[in-house]
């Protein structure tokens, strides 16, 4: 399969992330069959083919990418009333970008693979910058044959794309992936929250830890979104608090301690219970100054 040829290619979800994801395929010159809940977005409407289904999408197209919130949202768009199951064809392959359950995944896999199909799981990283810049980071399980014939789509979308195993195996690096994010998130919040009470500037303080070891792409950027209180959502709390609950539930299920994580995720749970939830997911400060009684700065 060439990087090259034009190929029939479907996208199942326009939002946040996934406009800009399938507008790269777009414009490297595929043929696009798109569905999304609520009204498609340009440059869909134009230059694209909208179908009123998913089924509709499977119909025309010979791989089938997802990109959608949650698990049951998978599940649904996969296997519900004009799902993509319910006319997908042999030899198609189905590529799901969305972040869920790695043991669900598994699930939907192994259904989609008795079908004749491939499956590649395929979540991103990088937030709604990194979707519009092609530089995602992009987690992927599956066959490696399969995977090498969609690879060269994902890298229209991203820049480190890696194949960690089995199906289910890039949702399991997923998890990993926000836990990492939201613990450096708590760690930079708890350092400005510190230094802006203590008196100091923090603007100043993050300037100063940029230079040294505490340097890290999350203090640069969410650390400035904290400072500025820029919240409008790169990617939610409410979107944080469901992959940390992937996280938990998973560790529960593989005997794992993950104390850390645990207070990362009641604090995801603490700005959506002050209404937050939709903010980006720096916002996790807001629960840290809360209990401080003291904002990092004023807001803008």
């Amino acid at each position: 399969m060439s990087s090259t040829a034009s190929q029939k290619i479907g996208f199942i979800g326009l939002g946040i992330m996934g406009a800009p994801m399938a507008g790269h395929l777009l414009d490297a010159g595929h043929t696009l069959f798109v569905h999304t809940h609520g009204a498609v977005p340009e440059p869909f409407t134009s230059r694209a083919t909208v179908c009123d289904s998913a089924a509709e999408v499977t119909k025309q197209a010979d791989v089938i990418f997802i990109m959608v919130p949650d698990t049951p949202d998978v599940e649904k768009v996969l296997f519900g009333e004009n799902g993509v199951a319910s006319t997908l064809t042999r030899g198609k392959t189905v590529v799901d970008c969305s972040s869920i359950d790695p043991i669900a995944t598994k699930g939907f896999a192994q259904r989609i693979v008795d079908l004749g199909c491939g499956y590649v799981d395929a979540p991103v990283s990088g937030g709604e910058v990194g979707a519009k810049a092609a530089s995602l980071t992009i987690m992927c399980g599956g066959d490696e044959g399969v995977f090498g014939r969609v690879r060269p789509l994902l890298e229209k979308m991203g820049k480190n794309v890696t194949l960690v195993g089995g199906a289910g195996d890039g949702q399991v690096c997923k998890v990993a992936n926000q836990i990492i994010v939201a613990l450096n998130i708590a760690a930079v919040g708890e350092a400005l929250v510190f230094a802006s009470k203590a008196g100091a500037d923090p603007a100043k303080v993050r300037q100063a830890l940029m230079g040294g070891f505490a340097s890290s792409r999350i203090l640069e950027v969410h650390g400035e979104r904290m400072i500025k209180r820029t919240f409008a959502p790169g990617f939610r709390i409410s979107l944080h608090q469901k992959d940390l609950n992937l996280a938990m539930q998973s560790a529960r299920a593989l005997g794992v301690a993950l104390p850390q994580t645990a207070g990362a995720a009641q604090l995801m749970n603490a700005c959506a219970a002050l209404g937050h939830g939709q903010e980006d997911h720096s916002a996790l400060v807001r629960a840290l100054e809360a209990m401080a009684q003291h904002p990092v700065a004023g807001e803008g």
